[in-house]
């Protein structure tokens, strides 16, 4: 199952509840009741290094975005309207779009589909 953990990411940014996530099956469980503080959830799959941010879209699907800098695999930091690496400084928007280099591509992105009250995310693609 899911457990919380409140994280700072990064001291000049919001803090993000961080929830904790086992992998089983090649995909990680969240309950969608997760989603109603906040459109936006970060989650850590045990035995990641890497956390994955998971939107709400305003069309009610949901899009979830490994938080790996595509520049040099640093950990990014959530910063409230995208995402920052604080090693080289790129920029990337909520969707995982570049916006500021030196990173060239979008954050990798993982499927996920609706299971009952459950959002599922599909690590194995």
């Amino acid at each position: 199952m899911t457990g919380g953990l409140l994280s700072q990411l990064e001291a000049c940014s919001p803090t993000f509840q961080v929830t904790r996530a086992d992998i089983v099956g090649g995909s990680l469980t969240i309950p969608l009741a997760t989603f109603t503080q906040s459109g936006l959830q970060i989650i850590r799959p045990n035995g990641w290094y890497y956390n994955i941010a998971v939107h709400k879209k305003t069309d009610g699907s949901y899009e979830s975005m490994l938080l790996q800098c595509t520049h040099q695999q640093n950990q990014l930091a959530p910063t409230g309207n995208g995402f920052t690496c604080t090693l080289h400084g790129s920029q990337f928007d909520a969707e995982g779009q570049v916006k500021k280099g030196p990173a060239e591509r979008s954050l990798k992105k993982f499927p996920t589909s609706l299971d009952g009250d459950k959002l599922i995310i599909h690590l194995n693609t």
